[in-house]
């Protein structure tokens, strides 16, 4: 794969401004689990191994299964995942396929039924973190460290 710019090297105001969305996200009240969970699935989906890689290995760190790990893409054919985990899987494919189609009203309405209002938006802001991730991640091709 190519070698591409650094963008932390040539424009760290902009990946100081990356960190304080993870900041956020580390000082929210969504657990490690379902941090762990959106980033994996999201990365999936956006085909970022850089990603993939660094969040399984984290996921792990914070006790997550291997089992777990290895099914998330197929999360509706388990029942490994609690509804609260299941709800944020959907909302992550329906936020990260946007321009498929929108979070749909009938996921929402899942996540008020078991999230309050600032559970939901600091979710939303993960997911949407997450992505903004895996597009710098595979742009500029970060290479996976050994």
């Amino acid at each position: 794969m190519e070698k591409r710019i650094d963008i932390n090297e040539v424009e760290p105001k902009a990946y100081k401004a990356m960190y304080g969305l993870v900041g956020y996200i580390g000082s929210s009240q969504l657990t490690k689990t379902h941090i762990g969970l959106l980033e994996i699935r999201a990365s999936q989906i956006n085909g970022c191994a850089y990603c993939i890689n660094m969040h399984t290995k984290d996921a792990v760190k914070n006790g997550e299964t291997d089992q777990r790990i290895f099914v998330v893409s197929a999360w509706r054919e388990t029942d490994l995942f609690t509804e609260e985990e299941q709800v944020i899987l959907e909302m992550t494919e329906e936020i990260t396929l946007v321009h498929q189609k929108d979070l749909s009203s009938q996921t929402y309405k899942k996540a008020e039924a078991l999230f309050d209002k600032n559970y939901i938006a600091q979710l939303i802001m993960a997911i949407i973190t997450i992505n903004a991730w895996n597009r710098i991640a595979i742009s500029t091709h970060l290479a996976i460290e050994q």
